[in-house]
């Protein structure tokens, strides 16, 4: 028995479940692909001012649960603890908003690394699919990737979820709403770090979830009370396309999420039966992140769907994927000869397309052909000396339990008429 374990905070995905994972992957993805997102692939470490100017040097994700790291040669690196900012980065970097009609649409997948307190939904490395729309100011964008979202959520056969919504404004009404909330914050009962975070980004308090923090939040001045006229329209407009598209929303005036970079739309999607972390995805608008890690302006917009929350809230709600079996034909030896030609068998139909697997190992009928069951297989393909000296194999139907002999050139026509 090995001696070492997975590190804390992190779990190793295996069969069955990964099965599930990688349904969840292709589910999320599946809607944005189709609306023209791309794929992009970034690093899982970038440079640590990456994050610390994009995410916000206030929040817990850069001052307390970023993997740092330095290199032989001095470079200051960082574990991705997100994916927008690796994201916008390796967009800028190829110039991709130059290439063009804008916005720039992709979207990705990975893990990702925080130094969290672990909890069940709360991981050190955790999975996300995410989408973002790079280089275009348009409500309709915004709502487009609410509505692929809260698609993707259905289509897995998710219900008991609900959408938060909010409007954080932009840098024409955000400042009178900041000193506002400054003015009030300082009348309140908060610890030193919560003051010295008041005093960086008042909004982020907001987000505290302790109880005692919340209960003097309760007459907090609205930041929907104190929007511009620009933004005001902005947020109707989102609002109105979700309702065509028929996808409910909850006014949240107190979401602001945990990064710095939003501006106007945020959004978050919470499961109802996740206990205290519910959130399986979010997301929100980001008009000045290309600007904070030196590139031009590109309002921009996007979210992230955690897989791993996903497959809580199916698991909490008791739905079950259907997905098709890993193997579609068991092919069972009986002899070495018969081995050989089974063998042979076996790549022919997987290079026609067909999952085929072969009892590997010296076991006998009756284990071989558990293994046959265990592997979820439609056929079993089995073949002795006696077999194959009359040219034939016997196929089994898995199900029926039919057993009938097909003539060993026939197979492969056979297997692909039944279409596996």
């Amino acid at each position: 028995m090995s001696t070492f374990t997975a590190p804390k905070g992190t779990y190793d995905l295996l069969p069955p479940t990964s099965a599930i994972f990688l349904a969840v992957r292709e589910a999320i993805s599946a809607p944005a692909r189709r609306a023209g997102y791309g794929y992009i692939e970034t690093p899982v470490f970038e440079d640590v001012k990456l994050f610390s100017r994009g995410v916000g040097e206030s929040t817990d994700i850069v001052t307390k649960e970023m993997y740092n790291l330095t290199t032989r040669g001095g470079d200051e690196l960082a574990l991705r603890p997100e994916g927008t900012a690796s994201v916008l980065r390796a967009a800028l970097q190829a110039n991709l908003h130059k290439q063009g009609n804008l916005p720039v649409k992709l979207w990705y997948s990975g893990n990702y690394y925080r130094y969290e307190r672990m909890q069940k939904g709360r991981y050190r490395q955790f999975s996300q699919v995410g989408a973002e729309a790079i280089g275009a100011e348009d409500p309709a964008l915004d709502a487009e990737l609410i509505i692929l979202a809260d698609d993707a959520f259905r289509a897995l056969g998710l219900s008991d979820y609900s959408l938060l919504l909010n409007s954080l404004g932009d840098k024409q009404c955000r400042p009178v709403y900041r000193a506002a909330l400054v003015e009030f914050l300082s009348g309140l009962d908060l610890d030193e770090e919560t003051r010295r975070r008041a005093e960086i980004n008042p909004l982020r308090v907001l987000d505290d979830k302790r109880e005692a923090v919340q209960a003097q939040l309760v007459d907090a001045p609205r930041l929907r009370d104190y929007l511009c006229e620009d933004c005001k329209g902005y947020d109707e407009k989102v609002r109105e396309l979700l309702t065509l598209a028929g996808v409910p929303f909850t006014d949240d005036p107190k979401l602001v999420r945990g990064l710095d970079y939003y501006t106007r739309t945020t959004f978050e999607f919470v499961h109802n039966r996740l206990g205290a972390q519910s959130a399986i995805g979010g997301g929100g608008r980001y008009d000045g992140l290309s600007e904070m890690i030196g590139g031009p302006a590109l309002p921009s917009v996007g979210w992230a769907l955690g897989v791993d929350r996903t497959y809580l809230a199916l698991e909490a709600e008791g739905v079950v994927l259907d997905l098709p079996a890993s193997t579609a034909v068991y092919a069972v030896a009986l002899s070495e000869e018969a081995k050989t030609v089974l063998f042979a068998k076996t790549v022919e139909l997987r290079r026609l397309g067909v999952a085929t697997d072969l009892a590997f190992g010296v076991k006998g009928i009756k284990n071989a052909m558990k293994s046959a069951d265990r592997s979820g297989a439609r056929f079993a393909v089995i073949a002795g000396d006696r077999d194959l000296a009359e040219g034939v194999v016997q196929l089994k139907d898995m199900e029926s339990g039919e057993q009938t002999p097909v003539a060993l050139e026939a197979l492969v026509t056979t297997l692909k008429e039944k279409q596996l």
